[in-house]
């Protein structure tokens, strides 16, 4: 029970210190990279933080489980990785495809639908990749 308050107050602290840098900066640039950097810094911080001291030797197996596969956690491993790396595949195609959409758009209004095309196909990837997770879990 204790550990969970400790948590929570790192949790709170790490939540509110980004704004603290960044309300405290000068109205700049840096500002902004620095409450970044401290955002990330503390919240991969904490997440080491948990992992090593926290939830290490927590975690027990029931003794009357059967013995499971040892590709059983490798498959879902692929089936996550398929689906993130294609979200974000899917993501850098719309953010670049869509711009250069919008770009023609206000230039010429008529080739509204062939944008749109091509903007649908970069939304494809991540359907392809959910896909694949769907066909690694259950087939």
């Amino acid at each position: 029970m204790p550990y969970i308050l400790i948590v929570a107050f790192l949790l709170l602290i790490v939540s509110l210190t980004p704004f603290y840098f960044f309300l405290r900066g000068e109205k700049t640039v840096g500002r902004f990279k620095k409450s970044l950097a401290v955002n990330v810094v503390l919240f991969f911080g904490v997440l080491l933080f948990m992992t090593v001291f926290i939830l290490t030797g927590r975690a027990y197996a029931a003794e009357s489980v059967a013995a499971v596969p040892a590709d059983e956690g490798l498959k879902y491993l692929a089936a996550a990785l398929s689906v993130g790396l294609g979200s974000i595949g899917c993501g850098i195609a719309v953010a670049s495809s869509a711009s250069a959409a919008i770009g023609a758009i206000s230039e010429n209004e008529n080739i509204f639908g062939k944008t749109l095309v091509y903007v649908g196909l970069a939304e494809g990837v991540a359907i392809y990749g959910l896909l694949i997770a769907l066909m690694i879990l259950f087939v």
